[in-house]
């Protein structure tokens, strides 16, 4: 497997004598891919000789605003890079690799205040349906979690929804007409029958998670609330117990698939709800 950034071999092999779990690891490798294919882009330091020891304070200061400006990524997230980041220099700088801390003056950002889950979207599903204003991919997003489906699941290859379209109200059936003129082209193009494609030309045409959000992002204007999947499916959650207040924890996993000790702070969520 070729390398997607300087040292990631040794690097790696270092996350592995920590005993650090897989998906961690692979947090680190996504930031540090990202962060290098983003200066060999638009960074004159690294575009000159590709040279990371010649990376200082406000190359990685470039970055981390590119994030906040243009992905406008929360502080959680925010303190998550600059950690990972900071972990890979301290690395380089431990072997002679690189002069320069270069994340040593930057600090993380304050915990922001939590904001209230949004669960009334999934009562508004119809008029979001029928919105040609959002995208295809905004509103199949909200189709299928509206369904139960997290988005781990929905952006998986070969993904199928097994869902009893005959009892889909008549948005959600025009929708889906709608869906099948838009996917036909890019279905035929890459030979795949899954939903969620790219729009271009690509040796994996499957969209990525990073790739689903260029569309949402955009859309949170139109829709009026965050489009982020993962707390969609958490308003869908709270949305579908206040519901059925009456179930059985029991029942609750087997509908919801959720882990016995989630219920209990869905439910209060869920109680606390207006």
């Amino acid at each position: 497997m070729s390398q997607t950034y300087p040292y990631q071999d040794a690097f790696n092999r270092t996350l592995q004598q920590r005993a650090m779990a897989t998906a961690t690891q692979d947090e680190y490798n996504a930031t540090l891919t990202d962060f290098f294919k983003y200066l060999e882009n638009f960074n004159p330091t690294y575009q000159r000789d590709h040279r990371v020891n010649q990376l200082q304070t406000p190359d990685v200061e470039q970055y981390l605003g590119m994030l906040v400006d243009a992905r406008k990524i929360q502080n959680q997230t925010y303190n998550k890079v600059l950690s990972h980041l900071n972990v890979y220099f301290k690395f380089l700088f431990s072997h002679s690799w690189t002069p320069y801390l270069p994340t040593l003056d930057l600090k993380s950002k304050p915990k922001q205040a939590a904001q209230p889950l949004n669960y009334h979207w999934v009562d508004d599903l119809d008029q979001l349906l029928a919105d040609p204003r959002l995208h295809v991919y905004t509103r199949l997003t909200l189709l299928l979690i509206a369904h139960g489906y997290p988005v781990q699941a929905f952006l998986q290859p070969n993904f199928t929804a097994q869902l009893k379209t005959q009892d889909w109200s008549a948005p959600a059936q025009q929708f889906l007409r709608e869906l099948q003129d838009f996917l036909a082209p890019l279905q035929q193009r890459f030979q795949s029958s899954d939903w969620f494609l790219k729009q271009r030309a690509a040796a994996d045409p499957h969209l990525t998670l990073p790739g689903l959000h260029k569309y949402l992002k955009p859309d949170e204007a139109i829709a009026g609330f965050a489009l982020s999947p993962t707390v969609l499916y958490q308003g869908y959650l709270i949305n579908y117990l206040r519901r059925h207040p009456q179930l059985s924890d029991r029942d609750v996993i087997a509908a919801l698939h959720l882990e016995p000790d989630s219920i209990d702070y869905y439910r209060r969520l869920a109680q606390r709800a207006d």
